[in-house]
């Protein structure tokens, strides 16, 4: 038993930490790119934002209310689709990324 808590122990200690989410990764594993391009400065139309550069905490709250339906118009529809699969850490993530932009 002593010798099966030291492997335990042992892997623990080796095993790395759990890295947070990378804000590019998310940006393109999330199809954010589709949208609003590869850099966040070339929508895919007119009407959608340019993301990079922008304020962070804007950007957060404003995926926050869309996800929650608090920010429900015509602009918002393909966000919404999307939102789902974003969890709040993921947002904070995506919305520092994004901020850094230029």
């Amino acid at each position: 038993m002593k010798f099966v808590m030291s492997l335990i122990a042992a892997a623990i200690v080796a095993s790395p930490a759990i890295a947070a989410p990378d804000g590019a990764a998310l940006y393109k594993d999330k199809t954010c790119a589709a949208c609003h391009g590869a850099k966040g400065d070339k929508p895919l139309m007119p009407n959608y934002p340019k993301v990079a550069g922008q304020n962070a905490a804007y950007i957060e709250q404003q995926m926050k209310d869309i996800k929650s339906g608090a920010r429900n118009n015509g602009q918002t529809a393909a966000m919404k689709g999307v939102m789902h699969l974003v969890s709040d850490e993921e947002i904070k993530v995506l919305s520092e990324y994004l901020a850094k932009l230029k």
